[in-house]
């Protein structure tokens, strides 16, 4: 080292020593925000999330149409007329059309070359009750047509399937599977054997249905029975008569009208009333 240095060593270290020592303290010191944009940041990130859940929201139309969407059917249409149990009138796409329902067969009532069968009435009657003036859903199911032009499908009202609900009251048979698979065929023959076990309606008369449809000699038989009882009302049997139970009548109503004429709900010879004692008779029909 020259001489001339020496004496200024010790300066030179501690200079260098500064410097290393501003050096480190510059580089790790942490930088200050504004805390204005801190402040202001989440604002904006709400305002964002809020205008995104403005965007995303449906409108009211929009819902409407997505709960449609969920209901049972293919498309909105309006029952105008019924024309017997199985067959009905329908407003449908703005044009009226006649509907075979689909998958079922309810005796007749208005066949041209057929009397009325036994239960013929009661099937009209029910789908009068259940379907007159009502806005219901139709639904396709294979061909949309018959021979006769007439559309082919389910009616489902109030989220019910009403060709199944025909065979659960025992006033339809399941028939006329011309183009399986269909949809809904495994719970509408589930329903028919529900009805056959409880001989409901259709079921309750021996040999009454066939493969074919409903027995045509069992019209006159069941004239000549009632022409032959004393008993002339308008209701299906004498309520003074031999005891009736809920699976001789094919339909809740006709059991009440039985039960209040036989004096229910002050007495119930025929204790149609169970045990609830509500003065409802037969509510599973």
């Amino acid at each position: 080292m020259s001489s001339w240095i020496r004496p200024f060593r010790g300066l030179i270290v501690v200079l260098v020593l500064s410097i290393s020592t501003l050096t480190a303290c510059t580089e790790t010191q942490p930088v200050e925000e504004d805390p204005d944009s801190q402040t202001e940041q989440p604002q904006d990130s709400e305002e964002n999330a809020s205008v995104g859940k403005e965007d995303e929201a449906p409108s009211e139309e929009e819902s409407k149409e997505s709960v449609k969407e969920k209901q049972p059917g293919d498309v909105d249409a309006t029952v105008t007329n019924v024309v017997d149990g199985d067959t009905i009138d329908i407003k449908i796409n703005g044009r009226e059309e006649r509907v075979r329902l689909l998958l079922v067969d309810t005796p007749e009532t208005v066949h041209p070359d057929k009397p009325v069968q036994p239960f013929g009435p009661e099937a009209s009657d029910y789908a009068k009750e259940m379907l007159s003036g009502k806005e219901v859903r139709f639904e396709y199911d294979g061909p949309k047509r018959d021979h006769y032009d007439r559309l082919l499908g389910y009616v489902w009202v109030d989220g019910e399937n009403f060709n199944q609900q025909l065979l659960e009251k025992g006033l339809a048979r399941y028939a006329y599977e011309y183009d399986p698979p269909y949809v809904h065929a495994a719970s509408m023959k589930n329903a028919e054997t529900r009805a056959k076990q409880q001989e409901k309606g259709i079921w309750s008369i021996d040999g009454y249905v066939t493969d074919e449809g409903f027995r045509e000699d069992e019209s006159s038989s069941v004239e000549e029975t009632k022409a032959s009882s004393p008993y002339e009302g308008s209701l299906p049997y004498d309520p003074q008569g031999p005891d009736r139970d809920c699976g001789d009548f094919s339909s809740q109503e006709a059991a009440q009208a039985f039960y209040e004429a036989a004096g229910g709900p002050a007495q119930d010879p025929h204790r149609l009333d169970g045990h609830d004692q509500d003065g409802l008779v037969c509510e599973s029909l």
